[in-house]
């Protein structure tokens, strides 16, 4: 993957009335100041391409639909008129997928992860017309460098400090005192998650041991399975995934051997993911990335007149981007309450969460 260097980061200015809090709150859905009517944006159209784990992946690309849908129904868009998705079979669907929403006139096209990163440049620049939002990365060029284009919007996430807050609640929780991460593809995107997650585990208790293993794709539920198993198997009792589709299999997994009476449990990413470990009820927690707020947040800004291109705009623990899931049953108060605890102190600036592998190993070594 290509190096990438971050540069101009501008957290989100939300429009009047609307905090991204609110968002999947249906009592506030009419607000920020705009009424909401179904006839507010009847020629405004938004799409939205998924990389190969599909609009159905239960993670990542079913909350940026999500988050397409309310907008759309809430501003009156008609399915497959006013929005849309398109599915990416395999990575050659890429460019002709984002192309055919901006040659067709769509406002606002968004691209569902760093895999579609070559894609949307590409595109972008072929179509200088048409409103491209990148989702989870920024443009770089051959060299790493970051590449600022004016019809796309770079949507990034604090991946790291949300993991930070799970693995808090694992350290909280774990028995075994071995805990386990799976990632997807291993990337500087998903090293966020693995070292933020670290990160949490060892301010809590740093001899707790933490195995990694990637699975190399986003859309193989047999690696995540066979991961998993490898991994409780050798003692781990506690998972967190970021791994898309093949998270699903990290579930099954679990579920087979509570089924047997196995003490194991997963933490689930992107979406609150409780009803992933159920009947058997495995998901101890889940690491929600509101993609759906992102999503919906940005086309608003485009329906307003206020595409953020040519920026980097970051959902962080202050816009209520990432965080710990809303579904708590599983997780103990003190662990709740420990959680709120560092939450605080990242967002006053006494803990830095480390991102990258080098900065993992400086953070545990200043513990």
């Amino acid at each position: 993957m290509k190096k990438r260097k971050f540069g101009l980061a501008l957290s989100l200015v939300l429009a009047a009335g609307t905090i991204l809090g609110a968002c999947g709150n249906k009592d506030e859905e009419q607000g920020g100041g705009d009424g909401g009517t179904a006839t507010e944006a009847p020629d405004f159209k938004v799409g939205l391409v998924t990389d190969t784990g599909g609009v159905d992946d239960k993670s990542f690309n079913q909350s940026a639909w999500e988050g397409l849908k309310k907008f759309a129904e809430e501003k009156g868009l008609k399915e497959n008129e006013g929005y849309r998705y398109l599915q990416s079979e395999k990575e050659a669907d890429y460019i002709p997928n984002l192309s055919q929403f901006a040659e067709n006139g769509f406002d606002v096209t968004f691209a569902a992860g760093f895999l579609l990163e070559d894609a949307v440049q590409t595109s972008a620049e072929q179509n200088e017309n048409g409103h491209f939002a990148l989702i989870d990365s920024l443009l770089a060029d051959e060299n790493g460098e970051t590449v600022w284009l004016n019809n796309v919007a770079n949507v990034t996430f604090d991946e790291h400090t949300g993991s930070f807050l799970v693995g808090v609640i694992a350290a909280k929780h774990t028995k075994s005192k071995k805990l386990g991460f799976v990632g997807g593809v291993d990337s500087p995107l998903i090293k966020k998650f693995e070292n933020g997650f670290k990160a949490g585990v060892k301010s809590v208790d740093p001899t707790i041991e933490v195995v990694v293993q990637y699975a190399g794709d986003f859309n193989k539920p047999e690696n995540g399975t066979s991961i998993a198993s490898t991994m409780y198997s050798g003692g781990v009792d506690i998972i967190y995934h970021a791994a898309g589709g093949t998270g699903n299999g990290v579930f099954t997994e679990a579920k087979n051997r509570k089924a047997n009476g196995d003490d194991v449990w997963v933490i689930g990413v992107d979406r609150d993911q409780h009803e992933e470990g159920l009947p058997e009820n495995v998901t101890l927690t889940s690491m929600v990335k509101r993609v759906d707020n992102a999503v919906y947040e940005i086309s608003k800004m485009a329906l307003d007149g206020n595409f953020p291109g040519g920026k980097e705009t970051v959902f962080g623990l202050a816009e209520d981007g990432v965080g710990i899931a809303p579904t708590t049953e599983n997780v103990s108060q003190e662990a709740i309450d420990l959680v709120e605890e560092f939450k605080q102190k990242i967002l006053d600036g006494e803990i830095e969460v480390p991102k990258t592998d080098e900065e993992f190993e400086a953070f545990e070594a200043s513990l």
